[in-house]
């Protein structure tokens, strides 16, 4: 009787594995492109659009720069 060994080509993924996986991240695409889009919430409606200024200089504290701000500090 004859002993087999491994080749070494057993431990790497094989073709099947391959195409199965990208199967599945090709239906997880699918899943989130078909979910429905989220709303904004009242605090980013709340906020009025701003309109540039002519001469540059449009900085101004809102509030995604205020939480901005407040990730940054130790």
């Amino acid at each position: 009787m004859q002993d087999r060994q491994p080749s070494a080509t057993s431990n790497t993924p094989s073709r099947r594995s391959f195409f199965a996986g990208a199967a599945a991240v090709g239906a997880g695409a699918a899943a989130l492109a078909a979910l429905p889009r989220v709303a904004p919430t009242e605090a980013e409606l709340a906020e009025p659009a701003r309109v540039a200024p002519e001469k540059g200089g449009g900085y101004h504290l809102s509030a995604h720069v205020k939480q901005y701000y407040k990730t940054t500090q130790l």
